[in-house]
């Protein structure tokens, strides 16, 4: 079953590579939000939280405008928890090197908060993977950073990219959801939502 057209409210190409694959015909408007949550909110409501603003920000943007009155706007936030800590984007070469030096050799969760708004329906979902490093040397880490220069990306870096390949174990759970979107099940909760 197709999914008609959907607002993607993000600029990630990882998310709109992913939407691509699963040909999910999408339109991209995005509203500036901040990127800030109640310091109580436990960390597997955080993404979620998030997603939730940026969808309500584009469906406030975009109201009134008849040509996506029948859209169903989608929205998502990637955070990456090691123990109990948040690791976000990291702001320059040496927090990024710092970063992959902490999660080297460890389990860490990736979770991706969903908000899918349609009229006043709204599907809201959080998905968890957990990623294990091997022990990765300094040259690796440093090799990473200088080539890729992971700086837009939580954790400092990108599963599907060199440091994925050389330098995770194992995961548990979804891969993609690890790239930004867990796009089977956002396909799935689509196709239900009609």
């Amino acid at each position: 079953m197709k999914v008609k057209k959907i607002i993607l409210a993000s600029q990630s190409p990882r998310r709109s590579q992913l939407l691509q694959w699963a040909e999910i015909p999408f339109e991209i408007i995005v509203e500036p939000t901040e990127e800030t949550f109640p310091l109580n909110l436990p960390p597997a409501e955080i993404a979620g939280f998030i997603a939730h603003n940026k969808a309500i920000a584009v469906r406030n943007k975009i109201i009134g405008q008849i040509r996506y009155i029948d859209y169903p706007v989608l929205a998502a936030d990637t955070i990456v928890v090691s123990g109990h800590e948040i690791i976000g984007k990291p702001g320059n070469r040496e927090e990024a090197i710092k970063t992959l030096q902490a999660l080297s050799g460890k389990s860490h969760s990736v979770i991706t908060g969903v908000c899918i708004l349609k009229g006043e329906e709204e599907i809201s979902f959080s998905d968890e993977t957990i990623v294990q490093f091997h022990k990765l040397t300094n040259e690796q880490i440093e090799y990473y950073v200088d080539n890729y220069q992971p700086y837009d990306k939580a954790g400092a870096y990108a599963i599907q990219e060199w440091i994925g390949v050389i330098g995770i174990s194992s995961i548990n759970g979804d891969f993609y959801n690890v790239m930004g979107l867990p796009v089977s099940r956002v396909l799935k909760e689509l196709q239900e939502l009609g």
